[in-house]
């Protein structure tokens, strides 16, 4: 049984930090293209921030919107990939997801989903 797991969300104040993490069970982690994505209320769900399989280089992309501020890294020893979201501003409230891609096998898993709320 595959499983994502989100920890790490919450409230915190404009200008702040805080990190995602998502634990990944049931697959071969290493062999996955990782992903953030983001939805806020009335919004469609949006990519964040990617990082390929560790085969593929594990390169890192993220959204225009979030450069600078964000970075997406991956331990594959600990089956974990995480979001360092430095500057929060509030139109970065949303829930987050962690999403698991494989495409030669056809597999997309989603985690469950993590609030975050920028606010003072």
């Amino acid at each position: 049984q595959v499983q994502l797991v989100e920890s790490g969300g919450g409230l915190v104040q404009p200008g702040g930090s805080l990190r995602l993490s998502c634990a990944a069970s049931g697959i071969t982690f290493s062999s996955y293209a990782m992903s953030w994505y983001r939805q806020a209320p009335g919004k469609e769900r949006e990519l964040v921030a990617a990082i390929t399989s560790n085969n593929n280089g594990a390169n890192t992309n993220v959204a225009a919107s979030v450069k600078g501020r964000f970075t997406i890294s991956r331990v594959n020893a600990k089956n974990t990939v995480y979001l360092q979201m430095d500057s929060l501003k509030p139109e970065d409230t949303a829930v987050y997801y962690c999403n698991a891609r494989r495409d030669d096998l056809g597999t997309r898993y989603w985690g469950q989903g993590t609030q975050v709320t920028v606010s003072s």
